[in-house]
């Protein structure tokens, strides 16, 4: 199949197919006589496997990982364990983070609950004092202020 049969199976764009034979996760496909790339079953089921790691949200030097281990299937997966032990903690991270992100738009979404002029808006005043190095809701005070500068 060409690349964009390849495409349109897996829903990875043509570009990203080619990087992704670029940075080696793709075993290169054989050539037709007319130049165009022939891929087969095994770039198509190699291809799933990235996608499926990308909506892990798995980092490509940790797929390339993982790609090794399947080309090398005589090894100890505690390595596989360890590299999805470690997504995970990057996951909670970032969740966590979310979360605040969440309480911190809460708190400013609270300061403007209804219709009236915009120069009366606090999610306008609160965001204006934040850029100003001033304590806001959804920060307290800011970090490296401007204020008296």
């Amino acid at each position: 199949m060409r690349i964009g049969e390849l495409a349109a199976a897996t829903g990875v764009e043509p570009e990203t197919i080619r990087y992704y034979e670029r940075e080696a996760l793709l075993v290169p496909p054989q050539r037709q006589a007319n130049g165009y790339r022939n891929y087969g079953k095994q770039q198509l089921e190699r291809l799933a496997f990235i996608r499926h790691c990308r909506a892990l949200d798995i980092p490509l030097a940790d797929i390339r990982q993982l790609v090794n281990f399947l080309d090398q299937p005589g090894g100890d997966c505690g390595d596989i364990d360890r590299l999805i032990e470690a997504q995970l903690v990057r996951v909670q991270a970032r969740l966590q983070s979310m979360h605040a992100l969440e309480r911190q738009l809460t708190e400013l979404r609270k300061r403007c609950d209804s219709r009236h002029a915009m120069t009366e808006c606090g999610i306008l005043h609160e965001l204006v004092a934040a850029a100003h190095g001033e304590a806001c809701i959804c920060h307290g005070a800011v970090a490296g202020s401007r204020k008296g500068t």
